[in-house]
């Protein structure tokens, strides 16, 4: 029995807050069910792990 995996596309939160905030990327995350990391690449941190539920 094989288990699922998660596949999250990594973006930096530049990126993120550009595109995914916007309704075309509220678009692409709902109706692609894209899971997202953003992260700072400056800071190298991870800042929010997003999925289809956290989308508004």
């Amino acid at each position: 029995m094989q288990k699922k995996t998660a596949v999250y596309l990594a973006v930096p939160d530049k990126v993120f807050n550009d595109l995914f905030q916007e309704p075309i990327g509220k678009l692409l995350l709902i109706n692609h069910r894209l899971k997202l990391i953003t992260f700072n690449p400056k800071q190298e941190v991870i800042k929010q792990w997003i999925t289809l539920h956290h989308v508004r």
